[in-house]
C-alpha cells in the first residue's frame, strides 16, 4: 500500500481553554450553596427576631413605668385630704393656744409626712402673692381690693399638688378684682 501523497487534513487539534473573563467568575462564585443560603436565612430571622425583643423589653420597660406613675399618682390623691385635714388641725390648734410640746410635735410628724411625699415628687403650690394663673389655680371667689392689684392672688384657701409635670390638685384661690369703684374719691368721679 502505497501512501497517497494526497495529505491527510491535520486533524484538528482541541483548543487549550481559554480562561474565564472575571465578570464570569464572579457570578459564577456569586451563586450560592444551599448552606450559605441557610446561613443567611438564618442569620436575617435571628437579627429579627433580637430587633423584636428588644422592642418588646422596651415597650415593657415603658409599660411597668406608667404602672408606677399611675399607682404613685392614686396614692398621693388619696392622701392629699390627709394633708388638708392635717393643715386644718395645726391652723386650728394655733388659733386655740395648744400646748407647745403637743404642737410641735404634729408639726414635726406633719413636715415628715411632707418630705415623705416629696421623695416621690410631690410638690405643693402656693399661690399667695402671685398672679393667678388658671393652668394652676382654681378661682373661687374675687373681691375688689385696694391692696392687691386685678387678677393677683389675695388668699389660698385649699392647697394646690403636682406630682412631678402632672398638676395632681389646682390650688382654691381668692383673687382680687382691683381697687373698687366705691372708694373712689369724689374728685376721680369728676375727672371720668
Amino acid at each position: 500500500m502505497k501512501k497517497s501523497k494526497k495529505q491527510k487534513p491535520e486533524e484538528e487539534k482541541p483548543e487549550p481553554q481559554k480562561k474565564m473573563a472575571p465578570e464570569k467568575e464572579a457570578e459564577e462564585a456569586a451563586v450560592e450553596s444551599p448552606a450559605e443560603q441557610v446561613d443567611e436565612a438564618l442569620e436575617s430571622r435571628f437579627l429579627r427576631l433580637q430587633a423584636d425583643f428588644d422592642n418588646f423589653r422596651k415597650r415593657t420597660q415603658k409599660e411597668r413605668g406608667e404602672w408606677f406613675r399611675q399607682a404613685n399618682e392614686g396614692l398621693m390623691e388619696e392622701l392629699l385630704p390627709v394633708l388638708d385635714h392635717f393643715e386644718m388641725g395645726l391652723t386650728n390648734a394655733q388659733q386655740h393656744h395648744a400646748d407647745d410640746a403637743v404642737m410641735n410635735g404634729f408639726t414635726l410628724v406633719y413636715e415628715q409626712l411632707l418630705a415623705a411625699l416629696k421623695k416621690f415628687g410631690l410638690e405643693p403650690i402656693d399661690a399667695e402673692g402671685e398672679e393667678f394663673n388658671p393652668h394652676l389655680h382654681e378661682a373661687i371667689t374675687q373681691l375688689p381690693s385696694n391692696e392687691h392689684a386685678a387678677d393677683m392672688v389675695m388668699a389660698q384657701t385649699r392647697r394646690g399638688f403636682k406630682l412631678g409635670d402632672k398638676l395632681l390638685r389646682a390650688t382654691q384661690v381668692v383673687v382680687s378684682g382691683g381697687a373698687s369703684e366705691e372708694t373712689e374719691t369724689p374728685a376721680d368721679e369728676e375727672e371720668k
